[in-house]
């Protein structure tokens, strides 16, 4: 959530700002300081009368000390009472509407953030490897995740519709292989503390860290009072899991990982990416999530990316980093890098992570805020990235590592989780 003080101070900068999204949404300047001017103007009034009546009040008590008539004075008081709850009426209404079209104002990027309107604008920022060498035609991974029974996308589609998996044998241990090894990295070389959440979250949770109220459409809800919501990322829960506090500073910094199964009901709408497991609404995913200062933000961004970075170094897979453009970043996100992969089977590069930092459009969103050293509270800068997401992964592992015997080699890390096997 943005500060409608600071676009108050400097309107211009918020309106030059969001139109690089090209997303129309420097419109909303323009409604939100009429709002604000709006409720601060009643508020004045409201606050004017309440003196009035203050000394209204002050009078009654003077003409009952004389033993005087306090009719007249008494209607007045009243008089002006409906009057300010009138008032405080239409300020509470102000104050939602205002919330509201702020909970719906995206996030404004970071200088470095390249300007462009649509994801061909994007910066290449590094490319690591090479495209693996085959002497055979590469398979896509559905052609090899049903040779060796590790797939059964037909089974998902009769139990749950389109846009799910199944895995079966050798499919499920290597998934839950990725898991734990991902969880491992990241917790004991990476220093990330481990937490598992409820995989349902209360609305206050979602907006918190910005799906709703946007975004309600593309999630799963479940009909409840309080409703509940299926999570779309861990970075939902545990970015709440401080929601509401004041942490101390020697707290700072704080770093959570996280497997989540991610819910989103968006995924494969585009009617592109749909066969296979490319796009699909449940997957399994390692979340990043870090809770920092606004000093330390910009260089944990780097440090997240790394860590995300690491998993495919080690996995000897192909993969480039993004910076995304003002046209394609997320709603939230000051700056975002992603990572994508190479499968060579399809021949396209697979997101496989998105890094981002939020500086304090979360941390507002749920009154997250730390002491500083001077004792005054300062919202945290919140940041998170996939550690990864695991459909895109098994996807380039399966087509990067096929062998021309239709085999699929395990890479090096993974073999312990496997119990020592070298291939599928």
């Amino acid at each position: 959530m943005l500060d409608i003080r600071k676009i108050r101070e400097n309107p211009d900068f918020y309106r030059e700002r969001l139109a690089r999204r090209n997303s129309g949404d420097e419109k909303s300047v323009a409604l939100l300081l009429a709002l604000d001017e709006k409720r601060r103007k009643t508020l004045q009034e409201s606050e004017a009368l309440k003196s009035e009546r203050n000394r209204a009040s002050k009078e009654i008590g003077a003409i009952k000390a004389k033993g005087g008539d306090i009719a007249e004075k008494s209607a007045e008081v009243k008089k002006i009472g409906e009057q300010i709850s009138a008032l405080d009426q239409e300020i509470v209404r102000i104050e939602t509407e205002q919330n509201d079209l702020l909970l719906r104002t995206p996030n404004i990027n970071h200088d470095s953030v390249p300007v462009g309107t649509s994801a061909a604008d994007n910066r290449v920022e590094r490319i690591v490897g090479e495209p693996v060498k085959l002497d055979f035609k590469p398979k896509p991974h559905w052609e090899i995740g049903a040779q060796l029974g590790l797939i059964d996308l037909e089974a998902a589609t009769k139990i749950s519709g389109s846009g799910f998996i199944v895995f079966r044998g050798a499919g499920a241990r290597l998934q839950r292989a990725l898991i734990n090894y991902l969880l491992d990295l990241h917790t004991l070389q990476h220093g990330y503390t481990e937490v598992s959440p409820p995989f349902l979250v209360r609305g206050e949770s979602m907006i918190g860290t910005g799906q709703l109220p946007k975004f309600a459409e593309d999630m799963y809800r479940v009909e409840e009072e309080p409703p509940l919501y299926l999570v779309p990322t861990a970075e939902v829960p545990v970015t709440n899991l401080h929601r509401e506090e004041i942490l101390a500073a020697d707290r700072l910094p704080i770093r959570y990982a996280a497997y989540t199964p991610c819910f989103r009901r968006e995924a494969g709408s585009a009617g592109k990416d749909t066969r296979g497991m490319i796009r699909v609404h449940q997957f399994d995913k390692i979340e990043l999530v870090h809770l920092v200062t606004p000093e330390e933000s910009y260089a944990t961004l780097e440090v997240l990316v790394g860590h995300a970075e690491r998993v495919l170094k080690d996995l000897g897979l192909h993969y480039r980093v993004l910076s995304l453009c003002t046209g394609d970043i997320g709603f939230g996100a000051a700056k975002c890098y992603d990572l994508e992969v190479w499968a060579p089977g399809v021949g396209a590069w697979l997101e496989v992570s998105s890094c981002s930092n939020f500086e304090d459009f979360q941390a507002r969103r749920m009154n997250l805020r730390y002491k500083n050293g001077e004792g005054k509270n300062i919202f945290c800068h919140t940041l998170n990235g996939s550690g990864l997401a695991l459909p895109r992964l098994f996807i380039a592992l399966l087509e990067t590592y096929q062998q021309a015997d239709g085999h699929v080699l395990i890479p090096e890390p993974l073999r312990p989780y496997l119990g020592g096997q070298q291939s599928l």
